[in-house]
């Protein structure tokens, strides 16, 4: 069936998905990924913000203050902003990343897929030389509603276990090589919200786990179940296929 995106709705949750032209990288180092990253924080808002000056900034406090600042830990938490979305759980990968989002008011996910889009590939073609040499992504974003909270959760397992595939690159269909180095793996990912989630400080500004922590109704802390569901689906400890099919249309990739 052709894919077809959705209308989004205030009040709603979409799993958000793009990649490389060509599955090329769209990351080539870990300067590109923090960039990604703060785009997702600063680019969340209704103002339009451009990414240099909120930069220069950001080094001239530097120079007052004697430290950069970054979205790690809280020290993005007090810019004044007034978000358009909420960004539940992220991902990056090499050639691709996916989004969770909630949207918070009228063509919120619109327009800060547009700005996130605009400054992330004018910033990766200047940066790698890039000018006139067509599309760093395959096209325009594709998104899909996330319709219950089964769903929700399953996909949010989903997009914090996507990085064994850079250490495992064939794990969904057979499973795991070496199950303690992959989790070990996860456990030391970087770029994702994943760490955030089960309450290792890593860019803990730049999502809102609120739902995602209130989605538990076990006796467990959320954390826990949040590691517990992600290594379960990691290791098949449960049901994982069946997890997967589940969200089968949620998941963008083919």
């Amino acid at each position: 069936m052709a894919y077809k995106k959705p209308e989004f709705a205030n009040g709603e949750i979409y799993h958000i998905y793009n990649r490389g032209v060509e599955k090329r990288d769209i990351f080539q180092d870990d300067s590109d990924r923090h960039r990604f990253i703060s785009c997702l924080f600063e680019l969340n808002d209704k103002k339009m913000i451009k990414m240099r000056s909120r930069i220069s900034g950001r080094l001239k406090r530097k120079r007052n203050i004697g430290k950069l600042e970054t979205c790690t830990g809280d020290t993005c938490a007090y810019i004044e902003r007034e978000r358009i979305v909420e960004i539940l759980a992220f991902c990056l990968m090499p050639n691709h990343y996916h989004l969770v989002v909630h949207q918070l008011v009228e063509n919120g996910i619109t327009l800060f897929m547009k700005k996130l889009g605009n400054s992330y590939v004018g910033y990766f073609n200047e940066k790698h030389n890039r000018k006139g040499l067509g599309s760093l992504f395959q096209g325009p974003f594709k998104a899909v509603h996330v319709a219950d909270n089964d769903q929700f959760l399953n996909l949010a397992s989903y997009v914090f276990a996507n990085p064994i595939g850079i250490s495992d690159p064939e794990w969904k269909n057979r499973g795991v090589s070496d199950p303690e180095r992959s989790i070990e793996f996860l456990n030391s990912y970087p770029w994702s919200s994943y760490l955030d989630s089960i309450g290792i400080k890593n860019f803990p500004s730049v999502t809102q786990r609120e739902f995602l922590l209130n989605s538990f109704d076990d006796n467990c802390s959320a954390e826990n179940s949040i590691k517990a569901n992600v290594e379960g689906l990691v290791l098949r400890n449960f049901d994982s296929q069946g997890k997967l099919i589940s969200i089968d249309d949620l998941l963008l990739e083919d």
